[in-house]
């Protein structure tokens, strides 16, 4: 009866998997519940949503930059021109390229993407119910990857009880067949999961990425000057027209991508 112990094993493990992507799963259904019906997005708000810190620091730098207020070399390089930010984004942006004027893109974009103003629009925006809290979709993912485990653990101890020699009257089938319930328990437990927690991005909940859509379709076009940015919050960088602009953002894969 040595195959029992292992099918108690297998449930276990199964259980704990399942019951731990169960929690965090509802952990990160609740910021849809909380999340404001009405919300007019801001551009630095959409840039968020869609691409994160970093997505803001690139809007921060294409907008200073087509006002000329910042001279965005190909070589990728960053200038100063007007060294009086409009708000706190710019500040930062300002800030970070230090009180010589000229820096590097790559580690102004970086140093942006960390400041107290994105980290202030990050908070903002997950009491307003409209970006994932942080950690949220890491425990999620984490969840998933421990009912996958889980999975393969469950068919592993299986394959064991069946190899072993037969020690009582239980038929071969009927093992299989006990085992092949916390199997199937994990495996639907990944299914629904893919289902519930497939909406939910990187950085927006379901209603944030429900109001980015909703800006996205008045991004097309050439339309004036703000249909052009909502289109680089939304879509970053690739959605930059000018080539010698796009050339001086090539320079930042040093310091991550978004």
């Amino acid at each position: 009866m040595f195959w029992v112990l292992l099918l108690l094993l297998a449930w276990t493990v199964a259980g704990a998997a399942c019951t731990r992507l169960c929690l965090a799963a509802v952990r990160t259904a609740a910021v849809e519940a909380d999340a404001g019906v009405e919300h007019d997005l801001t551009l630095y708000e959409a840039a968020f949503l869609s691409g994160g810190p970093r997505r803001v620091a690139d809007l921060t730098l294409v907008s200073m930059a087509r006002e000329r207020r910042l001279l965005l070399a190909h070589t990728g390089w960053a200038t100063v021109v007007d060294p009086r930010g409009r708000d706190e984004m710019e500040r930062s942006v300002i800030g970070a390229i230090g009180p010589e004027g000229q820096s590097r893109i790559a580690p102004v974009r970086a140093a942006a993407a960390a400041a107290d103003a994105v980290r202030g629009l990050a908070d903002r925006l997950v009491g307003a119910g409209l970006a994932v809290p942080d950690g949220a979709r890491t425990t999620v993912a984490a969840g998933v990857r421990q009912v996958r485990g889980a999975a393969v653990t469950v068919l592993a101890l299986g394959t064991m009880a069946l190899l072993m020699p037969a020690s009582s009257d239980v038929p071969r089938t009927l093992v299989a067949l006990w085992f092949a319930l916390p199997l199937a328990l994990t495996l639907s437990c990944l299914a629904i999961a893919r289902i519930e927690v497939h909406p939910y991005s990187r950085w927006a909940s379901p209603a944030g990425q429900r109001l980015v859509g909703a800006l996205a379709r008045h991004a097309d076009g050439a339309g004036d000057d703000r249909t052009y940015l909502t289109s680089v919050a939304v879509r970053g960088i690739r959605a930059v027209g000018e080539p010698d602009l796009r050339a001086a953002f090539a320079h930042r894969e040093p310091y991550g991508r978004g």
